[in-house]
């Protein structure tokens, strides 16, 4: 189905002769030779005076076409697909991570390699993000204050790469874990009930924000969102990185904090001290049941605004060709006529 997105825009359609008839003519500044008797030279001389003999609409006409070009262009000519449906679960989610400077101790293992606790979390969280077929997902990372990365959205392919490139320290080097669920909050409030989940991701306890943890897993009881806490980092005794970083596990890991928030939402806390264990709980989190919502009608769309922009371009160049090159090299229908 053909359509115009913008077709109100056909209104500027007299807008070049309104201007022209409501605007002083423009002053070359050039001093200009009138002659009372040209009739009589022309008559003594037996040549007629250069000119167009051509009507003033037909000298026009080029002029015309590249303007009706530029407006058919700007109110978006598109072809409309068949309607499709997007299956949508209902789900929210909000994934929170902590990139605070601790996140950066290599003391997890993927394929029996030493990496940092947020590689490995970008890792299995990624593949995570991409299996939220349905679900709009969101990212969220903090350390000394808490940033939305990514709004809500169905573009999980975006939420990912923007999770993978996310760098410890770029928030801060403390953890703001109260400020970061506050923010969590504030855009799932607006949200449809009963499908605002928000995980968390940390290997610390809250060191910075203006706003407590409980007190801000509290406000997200009170506007229905569950949080799932994930404490991230080894056992003590069992960190695996190289040199000091095998003596640096997640001491600092507020477990017991942790646990309560979640349970004051109605979610779960996960520990997280190996990749194993983590991409178990990414499991879990996959059978988190969804609420059943119509699904999102959609249309593949082909915009077609290209084609008159070029015609414009065309015709534009035509008539600086009528200008710049002789007579006999411009098309008839550009010709000026001869004496």
């Amino acid at each position: 189905m053909f359509e115009f997105a913008w077709p109100w825009i056909f209104l500027l359609a007299p807008l070049p002769w309104l201007l022209r008839a409501l605007l002083p003519p423009a002053d070359s500044g050039e001093a200009a030779l009138k002659v009372s008797f040209l009739d009589e030279l022309q008559d003594l001389s037996g040549q007629r005076a250069r000119g167009s003999s051509l009507p003033a609409w037909r000298q026009q006409l080029p002029f015309m076409v590249v303007w009706l070009c530029l407006l058919l262009a700007a109110t978006r000519p598109q072809w409309l697909g068949e309607r499709l449906p997007i299956p949508a679960s209902g789900r929210d989610l909000l994934l929170a991570v902590d990139v605070s400077g601790s996140m950066e101790y290599p003391d997890m293992l993927w394929q029996d390699q030493p990496i940092s606790r947020l590689g490995l979390v970008q890792r299995l969280f990624g593949e995570f993000i991409e299996q939220r077929r349905g679900d709009r997902v969101g990212l969220i990372l903090f350390g000394s204050q808490a940033y939305l990365q990514a709004p809500l959205t169905f573009d999980r392919r975006t939420v990912r790469t923007w999770l993978e490139e996310a760098r410890v320290g770029i928030a801060g080097p403390n953890t703001a874990i109260g400020d970061a669920i506050g923010l969590a909050v504030k855009r799932l409030r607006d949200q449809p009930a009963h499908s605002r989940v928000l995980v968390l991701i940390t290997d610390g306890a809250n060191t910075g924000g203006s706003l407590a943890p409980l007190t801000a897993a509290q406000l997200a009881a009170d506007n229905r969102v569950t949080l799932y806490t994930i404490g991230i980092g080894a056992l003590p005794g069992q960190g695996r990185g190289p040199g000091i970083f095998a003596f640096a596990p997640g001491l600092d890991l507020d477990e017991p904090g942790l646990q309560a928030m979640a349970e004051l939402t109605g979610g779960q806390y996960f520990r997280a001290h190996s990749s194993d264990a983590l991409r178990e709980i990414g499991q879990t989190l996959d059978r988190l049941q969804p609420v059943a919502q119509q699904s999102l009608p959609a249309r593949l769309t082909r915009e077609l605004y290209v084609w008159p922009l070029a015609a414009a371009l065309l015709f534009s160049l035509l008539l600086v060709v009528r200008v710049i090159r002789p007579q006999g090299m411009a098309p008839y229908w550009l010709r000026r006529s001869r004496p």
